[in-house]
């Protein structure tokens, strides 16, 4: 891609996060929500390859059909309440509708189907904005309506992306497809506390963000697209690989690891919200994403690959490590002894 074109659409990028994020009215929200859609396309799609423009059609037409909803909604608001603000979304069905709307848009069950075969139709980079920049301005929607929201309808959604984004990332070998499940799983996470303690989800996002950029560009930099091409990596790249490893256990929430922290933090408020129950049953479910975590950690630093594999074995490469790997894998794996300072930030 030229890269003038490739400068232009990451700036409409940051442009449409930027828009919709300091916005007060809907129209403005919507407008910025569209203008990020319509830049990552061009990212999407700039293989050529016919499963990439599958992808990037998806994508068009699931982002464009939630688009539709949250005009809808705000709109249906503004005729009951005269209110165009987005902090001010009280009727009951425009919060429905924009409950759904938003949970298209960002992939929650059982609106996640589009999310796994887009990310696998993408480049690795662009798996990259699609898992994390992607997802914050609609974060923040939820985040600026979160008093007018139904706790029950969230708590459902966020127990079935729990569920489906563990089941459904077990039977994976492209890890892609694992990291989708990856992020439709953390992303009830997110949800199922948002009503409750909404900077808690913004922090749990953040973090989740950065864990997933740290394991994005580990990919990325060993190219490596199937657990198969992953048994051979420990030969190319050791240091990468057990990067990789150090990364997965943290965005499984392993307790030494920053990625325990979110949880730790959701679970505490929970059950203070005497919904102990909710707690338990995502506790639980989270135990099917660390086996798919566990699994990509085992291929990448663990297994030595058969004699008779049909990979060509690469060399070993002495190529420095790119600094921002080394520095969002330490954010990724330290950050967990300075929680008390986060916590009162929050």
């Amino acid at each position: 891609m030229n890269p003038q074109a490739k400068l232009i659409f990451i700036i409409s990028l940051l442009l449409g996060t930027t828009i919709t994020i300091s916005s007060n009215h809907w129209v403005m929200a919507w407008t910025g929500l569209e203008i990020n859609t319509l830049a990552i396309l061009p990212l999407i799609s700039k293989s050529h390859h016919p499963r990439a423009i599958e992808a990037a059609t998806k994508y068009f037409l699931v982002q464009a059909a939630a688009s539709t909803l949250v005009l809808f909604s705000s709109m249906t608001n503004a005729w009951s309440t005269g209110q165009w603000d987005i902090t001010q979304m009280t009727h009951p069905t425009s919060s429905l509708i924009l409950t759904a709307a938003i949970s298209m848009k960002l992939g929650l069950a059982p609106f996640h189907f589009w999310f796994p075969e887009v990310l696998q139709g993408s480049p690795l980079m662009t798996g990259l904005l699609l898992s994390t920049v992607m997802k914050f301005p609609p974060i923040t929607l939820l985040y600026m309506t979160s008093q007018s929201l139904n706790p029950t309808l969230l708590t459902t959604l966020a127990i079935l992306s729990v569920a489906l984004g563990g089941w459904m990332g077990l039977n994976q070998t492209q890890t892609r497809k694992i990291m989708a499940f990856s992020s439709i799983a953390h992303l009830g996470w997110m949800a199922i506390i948002l009503i409750y303690y909404p900077k808690l989800t913004l922090l749990n996002f953040y973090l989740y963000a950065m864990m997933t950029a740290a394991v994005f560009l580990t990919l990325n930099s060993m190219k490596v697209l199937k657990l198969s091409t992953l048994m051979t990596a420990w030969a190319k790249a050791p240091s990468l690989s057990t990067i990789l490893l150090l990364t997965l256990l943290s965005l499984a929430g392993l307790p030494p690891l920053t990625g325990f922290l979110p949880k730790w933090l959701i679970i505490q408020e929970l059950t203070k919200q005497d919904m102990a129950p909710a707690a338990i049953i995502i506790s639980l479910l989270s135990l099917l994403g660390l086996f798919f975590y566990l699994r990509l950690a085992y291929c990448a630093t663990i297994t030595l690959p058969p004699h008779t594999t049909n990979h060509m074995k690469q060399w070993h490469i002495n190529k420095p490590i790119n600094p921002s790997i080394a520095v969002l894998t330490t954010l990724s794996i330290m950050l967990l002894p300075i929680s008390p300072m986060l916590a009162t930030i929050i």
